[in-house]
């Protein structure tokens, strides 16, 4: 995966079909498979912030999502306690959770901070829905609301926050220097962005799998910051920015207020959800990218994701999910 992949919101990119060559999955994985067809470098946390299209089974695709976000809800959890026990944290009152998916976060969000009222924000009903479902059972639902709107074009209706998170939602949108500086412009005074951007390529697996070439991952890495490079430059509006978060949050008016990364390491062997996770990622970059890939680690491919295959992502011993998560902070003075 790139390091654009990450959280937690949903690169929700243009579908692709399972290619006919593909192997099927088995029914345990066959929700996750299904799912995974939303998101080239789908991140745990959210939908497509900017609202592009709404073609995807999302009672399929909220599942997946859910457990992604659950997964990697340490990490999320760890950055929201550093926000929290800063000397300069706001007292907050109110959160906004910018392209907020399925509502793991938002929630996450809720019980971090007790005294606020946390708003998911996200272009797609049915997430939303899943979101007031986990905050009834976790009785959330006096402090959660959510807003169906697409960011930055529904920025007014959102209302002023204390803490704006955004959690891999900003490179969806074209011009991402002014969607920044929409999201400042929510601030109270005094208040904070969270921009979850950037962090470490995914790894899963060992450099040599035995079946293939080695580096296999790096390969999978380079198609997908390919395809990433498509995307944005495919975006409205899309304008390059060079990717210093400091950098761009000072230059929208706001004080940087510290970076930090956060790591999720699940060691091998892996086993039940992250194991699933895994065969869906998998599946997912094999289906949306696997054409810039040669014809050999295509192969490797086909028999890592069979699961009749001693080899493969469903049976190795060897597999592990290790990735880092990083948060850039701006304060409004």
């Amino acid at each position: 995966m790139s390091s654009h992949a990450g959280d937690g919101h949903h690169d929700a990119h243009v579908p692709t079909p399972t290619p006919a060559h593909a192997p099927a999955p088995t029914p345990a994985h066959a929700s996750s498979h299904a799912a995974n067809s939303a998101h080239a470098h789908s991140h745990a946390h959210g939908s497509h912030a900017a609202g592009a299209g709404t073609e995807f089974d999302w009672g399929v695709m909220g599942p997946m999502l859910e457990q992604e976000a659950e997964l990697n809800s340490g990490p999320y959890e760890e950055a929201a306690r550093w926000i929290a026990g800063l000397p300069t944290a706001p007292k907050v009152r109110r959160v906004l959770d910018v392209g907020s998916g399925p509502g793991v976060v938002t929630c996450l969000l809720a019980e971090v901070f007790p005294d606020a009222e946390v708003v998911a924000v996200d272009p797609t009903p049915a997430l939303l829905e899943r979101t007031k479902d986990r905050a009834r059972r976790l009785g959330l639902s006096d402090r959660v609301r959510t807003v169906e709107a697409a960011f930055p074009q529904d920025a007014s209706r959102l209302g002023e926050a204390d803490l704006v998170w955004a959690g891999n939602s900003l490179h969806h949108m074209g011009d991402q220097r002014a969607a920044l500086a929409g999201f400042a412009g929510l601030l109270r005074p005094g208040g904070t962005v969270a921009l979850l951007e950037g962090g470490l390529p995914t790894r899963r697996l060992p450099r040599d799998l035995g079946i293939g070439r080695p580096g296999l991952e790096a390969r999978l890495d380079a198609a997908s910051a390919a395809r990433f490079d498509r995307m944005r430059v495919e975006l409205p509006d899309s304008r390059r920015e060079t990717e210093d978060w400091s950098a761009l949050i000072a230059a929208v008016g706001l004080t940087p207020q510290g970076t930090r990364s956060f790591l999720l390491d699940l060691p091998a062997p892996l086993s039940g959800a992250a194991r699933d996770h895994v065969v869906t990622k998998l599946t997912r970059e094999y289906e949306t990218f696997g054409e810039l890939l040669d014809a050999e680690d295509r192969a490797v491919l086909e028999r890592l994701l069979d699961p009749e295959d001693p080899a493969g992502v469903h049976h190795r011993p060897d597999l592990y999910l290790l990735t880092a998560r990083t948060v850039h902070l701006g304060r409004r003075d």
